[in-house]
């Protein structure tokens, strides 16, 4: 049965990636709350502009990876648009432009409201959305995106999300935002092992092709449990209310994840990258609720 427009469109901008657009902007609100700082437009124009740049990105995945000629007939993970030829290149270029675009416009406001910091934010966001699959040193393609998403989906996001309401940042926030950094690098290493001979045969050198599976199963459980230990180092050198504790009960929904990680290999491993979304986003409303008590 054919898709709809919306309903290609929808697939390709990816929607189980988007958790880890609004996760970190959950934390940031939610301390500026706490912080008595709270404005509802502000936050409201942060989520805004996250899921828009992760969409942007996505698009551009989408048609760098096609031009690369990473994405194949044999991809293992969901049905890129381009190279499925439900969209053209030309018309994806476009809408990655006008994802970007639209961030931008959102952007706007907030730089009215926070000025130049909110700029530097903004545009190095989008420039390395673009640089991420595209550009001549695409990072993914020399194993550097995992530190693109740990700074990008952590504490950029959280303490930008926070300044864009406080005008203002706080270390506790900066240290809480790698929580979601790392849940996000888990997501990509997952992505990436799953991908890993496809990756190979294309010349795409992440981590995990340069180093090997026993290397991306390290990383994944070092990046779950190196969030989870996020709230202790809160509470015992912030001093900061033990209720964030309470984010580590996402550990239940780590453990099978972690199983499945170690044993299973291929389009199989689709099953453990959704969990793993989940995952982020239940540990960032738990860690926010506990923010709040």
């Amino acid at each position: 049965m054919s898709q709809s427009r919306f309903q290609v469109w929808l697939q390709a901008s990816r929607p189980k990636t988007l958790f880890a657009a609004v996760s970190p902007v959950m934390i940031g609100a939610t301390a500026a709350y706490v912080d008595g700082g709270f404005h509802l437009l502000s936050a409201i124009a942060a989520a805004i502009g996250a899921l828009l740049i992760q969409v942007g990105t996505n698009f551009a995945n989408d048609y760098f990876d096609f031009r690369k000629g990473t994405d194949s007939g044999e991809r293992l993970g969901p049905v890129r648009a381009t190279q499925a030829g439900l969209v053209s290149p030309e018309t994806m270029k476009r809408a990655t432009a006008l994802a970007f675009g639209l961030a931008l416009l959102v952007g706007a406001y907030l730089v009215w409201r926070g000025g130049w910091p909110v700029v530097a934010i903004g545009l190095f966001s989008i420039l390395f959305g673009v640089l991420y699959t595209g550009g001549p040193y695409p990072l993914a393609y020399h194993g550097l995106g995992d530190i693109f998403v740990l700074i990008f989906f952590g504490p950029v996001a959280v303490a930008g999300t926070y300044y864009v309401q406080t005008l203002t940042v706080t270390m506790p926030v900066i240290i809480a935002g790698l929580a979601p950094g790392f849940l996000s690098v888990a997501i990509l290493t997952v992505n990436n092992l799953r991908d890993i001979e496809g990756d190979r045969i294309a010349g795409k050198k992440t981590l995990a092709v340069r180093f090997g599976r026993r290397f991306a199963v390290t990383e994944y459980v070092f990046c779950i449990l190196a969030a989870l230990f996020i709230p202790d180092v809160l509470v015992l050198w912030w001093d900061m209310t033990p209720y964030l504790l309470i984010s580590t009960g996402a550990l239940f929904l780590a453990l099978p994840a972690i199983g499945q990680i170690r044993h299973i290999k291929g389009a199989a491993l689709n099953n453990t990258l959704a969990a793993t979304g989940r995952l982020l986003f239940v540990y960032c409303l738990l860690l926010s609720i506990g923010w709040l008590l």
